[in-house]
C-alpha cells in the first residue's frame, strides 16, 4: 500500500470510528435521559433524531468506502448496493433536513411573544414527531431513483456517468438521467439550506437585541439573563448550521463539478465522500461539548467507572 492510499485510508478510519463513537453516545445520553426523567425536551428529541442520522450515513457510506480502501471489494452484491446506497440517500438527507427543521424550531421557540407566535408556540412540540415521518417519506421519494441505479462493481472499468463508490456503482447510464438526478437532489438540498440559513440569521438578531438588552440590566442580573436555556439551546443550533454549511458547500462545489464530466477522477469522488461525511463525524462533539444534559451523564458515567476501578483495586 503506498503512502497516498495509507493516508487516505487512515483518513476515512479515523473520520468513521470518530464519527460512529460521538454518534452512539449522543443516542445513549440521550436513552439514559429519556428512562430518567421518562420523557424528552422537544429539542433533544431533533438531536436525538439527527444523531440517528449522521449515524447511519456513516455506517452506510464511510464504513463501506474505509473497507475498500484497505483493500476488502466484493463487499456487497446488486441487491446490497441498493439497499446500502438508498439507506445512505435517505439518512444523508435526513441530516440536512432535521438541521434545518432544528434551526426554525428554535427560532420560533426564542421568537418575542406575540399574536403570530403564540398558537405557533403551543403547538410545535405536538408537531414533532408528525414532522420526522413526514421528513422521511419525503426523502424516500426524492431518493427513490438511487436503487434503480446502483450496482456492484463488475471490473476494473468504470462506465460513464458513473459514480464510482468503490464499494459500489451508480451507473446512470445517460448524460440525462444523471444531471436530473443531480439537480433534483441540489434543489432539495439548497431549499433547505436556504431555510436554515434564514432562521439561523432570525436566531442570531434575536441574540443580538437580548445582549443589547441584557447590557442595561445590572450586572447581578445580567448573569441570571445571560447564560439562559433558550439562549445557549440556540447559540448550539446557529453552530450546527454554520457547520453543515461550510462543509456542504465545499460537498457541493466538488458535486457541480462532478456533474460536468462524463468520467469523474476516484480523488475527486474520494474527496467528495470524505467532506460529505465531516457534518455526520463533527456534528455530534459540537452536541455534546455544548449540551449540559450530555455532558452532565458523561461526566456521571466516567466518575462512576473511576469509582469501581478503586473499589476494585481496594479489594485486591
Amino acid at each position: 500500500m503506498d503512502l497516498c492510499l495509507t493516508i487516505k485510508g487512515v483518513s476515512f478510519l479515523l473520520q468513521a470510528g470518530l464519527g460512529i463513537w460521538g454518534n452512539v453516545l449522543v443516542l445513549l445520553s440521550y436513552i439514559h435521559i429519556s428512562c430518567v426523567e421518562h420523557r424528552l425536551q422537544p429539542v433533544d428529541l431533533i438531536l436525538c433524531h439527527l444523531a440517528f442520522a449522521n449515524l447511519m450515513a456513516l455506517l452506510t457510506r464511510s464504513v463501506p468506502q474505509t473497507m475498500t480502501v484497505f483493500g476488502m471489494y466484493n463487499l456487497l452484491d446488486d441487491l446490497g448496493c441498493k439497499v446500502v446506497i438508498y439507506s445512505y440517500r435517505i439518512t444523508r438527507a435526513l441530516s440536512v433536513c432535521i438541521t434545518c427543521m432544528l434551526s426554525n424550531f428554535q427560532a420560533v421557540t426564542i421568537s418575542p411573544a406575540g399574536p403570530r407566535w403564540t398558537a405557533l408556540k403551543a403547538h410545535l412540540p405536538h408537531l414533532i414527531l408528525p414532522a420526522f415521518a413526514g421528513l422521511w417519506l419525503l426523502n424516500m421519494a426524492v431518493c427513490i431513483a438511487a436503487p434503480f441505479f446502483s450496482i456492484a462493481p463488475r471490473n476494473s472499468t468504470v462506465p460513464p456517468f458513473t459514480l464510482n463508490l468503490g464499494f459500489c456503482h451508480v451507473n446512470f447510464r445517460d448524460n440525462l438521467s444523471y444531471v436530473i438526478n443531480g439537480v433534483a437532489v441540489s434543489v432539495r438540498d439548497f431549499t433547505f439550506v436556504g431555510l436554515m440559513l434564514w432562521s439561523s440569521a432570525y436566531i442570531l438578531l434575536l441574540l443580538h437585541r437580548h445582549s443589547n438588552q441584557v447590557k442595561s440590566i445590572r450586572s447581578s442580573n445580567r448573569r441570571s439573563h445571560g447564560n439562559t436555556a433558550e439562549t445557549r439551546a440556540a447559540k448550539t443550533v446557529v453552530s450546527l448550521v454554520i457547520l453543515y454549511v461550510v462543509f456542504f458547500g465545499i460537498d457541493n462545489i466538488i458535486w457541480i463539478y462532478m456533474l460536468t464530466v462524463a468520467q469523474v477522477p476516484p480523488v475527486i469522488a474520494d474527496m467528495r465522500v470524505f467532506f460529505s461525511s465531516c457534518y455526520a463525524s463533527f456534528s455530534p462533539f459540537l452536541i455534546i461539548s455544548s449540551t449540559k444534559k450530555i455532558k452532565a451523564r458523561l461526566v456521571c458515567a466516567a466518575g462512576d467507572e473511576e469509582q469501581l476501578l478503586s473499589s476494585g483495586d481496594a479489594k485486591v
